[in-house]
């Protein structure tokens, strides 16, 4: 009975967050189902074991959320990423107009901006690439997703997304975990991507097939409240602020809009790897600082840093073209609210599955998965973040019922935490891409396009592309290691 109700309160929480209903709900009906199917006492599970572990990951996440809605959020209205986005698609022009669309997305992306930012911006200039240089409009999500939403999210070694920083907690790592497979596994990801969209252009054009035109904008998709609760639920933004503030009509110069990415980028590096480890930072051990370490904290610490560091240079930079300077600010950090209740509330919810009985069952199958922890690792995130349709909300469910014992399994068979951690980060960047994932339904909605039309593109890009980059960190990291 227990397994019966675990299962029956995933299988209510995925059909109703693809029916647009609120996670915040959902998570803890579907808890408390699970619990009474297993004789639990069901206000000890809401209160303490749901309510602990969320307000766990708030206690965690909640900075890294906030800073990171509010830069995406300057970004945007400052007009870095529009120059950004059209600095890339002059220099490449629209003969190379999905390669365009994917650079300018990696880079904004990878330099912090946030998904939902970053492809509110490129719709519309991907909309006109595509149109003059008459590519399929159903081909732009994923070109998209290619750009914002693999490689520079899960793979990218020093990557700030908030993916790439729910391991470094657990495992004691930076985000700067096992670089060389992640360029590899990065490497991949474009590859593939790439020879996929172009293979999908040129058979297009075979066919006679032109631009053809988006079925909505991107202000429709803001403005739609199914398409904003599923999405608050994938990523750490809340599109609704996006038509809050003012964005600026004056747009800087490249160098300008590309230092506040270039300021991350460094002092991430700088942080993680040079000056806090060096830092004597033995009190974090005392009970009021949670009787933690820096290993623990480090690389969240050095994400915040990164981010605070360029949220000074981009506003002391872009000062005349904030206009708007408190409702942007206040658009920024009000999209960071939603999103990451919503993901505490999955958590929530995890928790108190990982809390009942029946979950040992659970446990004992994956641990015993044939090709040892690193596949039963990658096999957990990916099957948890494709149920919850959330790669954050399922890499946080798995490790946090099953990170401790991985943890000790990769002290006992000798392998490198960093490893782990890319693996968990690239597991659940892969099949979080579904049809229910809100980022994916956001991005079709942005592009004016259907599932119908569009979907096995992104399942190309987003997903199988993932995998094989993933099959290629297991491997090598199997065979020589994390490097």
């Amino acid at each position: 009975m227990g397994l019966l109700g675990i299962l029956l309160g995933l299988g209510l929480l995925v059909w109703l967050a693809f029916r647009g209903w609120s996670v915040l709900g959902l998570a803890p009906v579907a808890a408390l189902i699970a619990a009474g199917f297993a004789g639990e006492p069901l206000l000890a599970h809401w209160t303490q074991t749901f309510m602990g572990s969320a307000a766990g990951f708030i206690a965690s996440f909640f900075p890294l959320f906030l800073l990171g809605a509010l830069f995406g959020k300057l970004m945007a209205d400052s007009g870095s990423v529009s120059a950004i986005a059209q600095f890339i698609t002059a220099k490449l022009g629209s003969e190379r107009a999905i390669l365009a669309v994917v650079l300018a997305g990696a880079l904004v992306t990878y330099g912090g901006v946030s998904l939902f930012v970053a492809m509110f911006v490129l719709a519309p200039m991907g909309q006109a690439l595509f149109k003059a240089a008459n590519i399929p409009n159903r081909l732009l999500p994923g070109a998209v997703m290619l750009g914002t939403a693999t490689f520079t999210m899960s793979a990218l070694p020093g990557s700030p997304a908030i993916q790439n920083a729910i391991p470094m907690p657990f495992f004691e790592t930076t985000p700067f975990a096992a670089p060389g497979l992640g360029f590899i596994a990065a490497a991949i990801m474009f590859g593939f991507g790439m020879w996929w969209l172009s293979r999908s252009e040129a058979a297009a054009r075979r066919n006679g097939e032109g631009f053809g035109g988006p079925l909505a904008t991107a202000a429709d998709a803001a403005s739609d409240s199914v398409v904003r609760e599923r999405a608050t639920a994938a990523r750490e933004f809340d599109p609704a602020e996006l038509e809050h503030g003012a964005r600026s009509v004056e747009l800087p110069g490249i160098g300008i809009a590309l230092l506040p990415l270039i300021v991350v980028m460094a002092v991430n590096l700088t942080m993680s790897l040079l000056v806090l480890p060096r830092l004597d930072t033995d009190f974090l051990a005392e009970p009021r600082w949670g009787g933690t370490s820096i290993a623990s904290v480090g690389g969240i610490w050095s994400v915040l840093l990164a981010l605070s560091a360029a949220i000074v240079v981009l506003y002391v930079c872009n000062r005349s073209r904030l206009q708007s300077l408190r409702d942007t600010v206040d658009a920024g950090l009000n999209a960071s609210a939603l999103p990451i209740i919503s993901v505490a509330s999955l958590v929530g919810f995890g928790a108190v599955v990982a809390a009942l009985p029946a979950f040992a069952v659970v446990r004992e199958w994956v641990l015993t998965i044939e090709g040892g922890p690193l596949v039963g690792l990658a096999i957990s995130t990916n099957v948890l973040s494709a149920l919850t349709g959330s790669a954050s909300g399922g890499l946080t469910i798995a490790l946090g019922a099953l990170g401790e014992t991985y943890m000790a399994l990769a002290y006992q068979y000798g392998i490198d935490p960093a490893l782990m951690h890319r693996v968990a980060v690239i597991g659940a960047g892969s099949l979080d891409s579904l049809p229910h994932n809100g980022a994916v339904v956001t991005m079709l909605a942005v592009c004016g396009a259907t599932h119908k039309e569009s979907y096995f593109d992104i399942v190309m890009v987003g997903i199988v592309s993932a995998i094989l980059g993933l099959i290629a960190v297991v491997v090598l990291g199997t065979l020589f290691g994390s490097f």
